[in-house]
């Protein structure tokens, strides 16, 4: 017993000397010179561009079903695309939204932000399922390959934040 405890103080101390080294606190001036002298490391992104790029990857899919599909299923093979890309787009943008009205909420904290975010989620989960679910009730003869290869594509496109960025 008393062996294990000699390991684990030994263990704790190999930890926390590791850790001062491993980490610098940096000032205020500090920072700001980091930020001028490596401005892209701190930029970010404009989300809307990802939503846009999610449109026009649909359209883009859309368009090639559209072309190479045969004459008599080329209207539901496009549809069916364009489906599976409003799945993929517009619970984005609805999340982006809620992101949005808590930036411009007069109080805004930490925690409220992070209310929105976790409720902007649960926005974005249910409005993907209840579309899923509306347009398969609804809409039986949609192709399940060109909606899932869109609304998969769509998903993909917020790889593209890390490449812009």
């Amino acid at each position: 017993m008393n062996f294990v405890n000699k390991q684990q103080q030994i263990s704790t101390r190999e930890w926390d000397e590791i850790e001062e080294d491993t980490f610098k606190s940096l000032t205020k001036e500090e920072m700001d010179a980091l930020r001028k002298a490596k401005p892209r490391n701190f930029a970010s992104i404009n989300s809307w561009w990802i939503v846009l790029s999610q449109v026009v990857l649909t359209l883009a899919i859309a368009g090639a079903c559209f072309v190479f599909s045969s004459q008599d299923d080329k209207s539901v093979y496009t549809y069916s695309a364009l489906v599976g890309g409003l799945i993929g787009f517009l619970p984005s943008a609805l999340f982006l939204m809620r992101i949005e009205a808590a930036k411009k909420s007069v109080k805004s904290s930490p925690g409220g932000f992070l209310a929105a975010v976790v409720s902007g989620e649960f926005i974005k989960i249910l409005a993907t399922i209840v579309l899923f679910i509306g347009f398969a009730l609804k809409q039986p003869d949609l192709k399940w390959i060109p909606l899932l290869v869109t609304y998969l594509a769509t998903l993909k496109c917020y790889l593209l934040g890390w490449f812009w960025k």
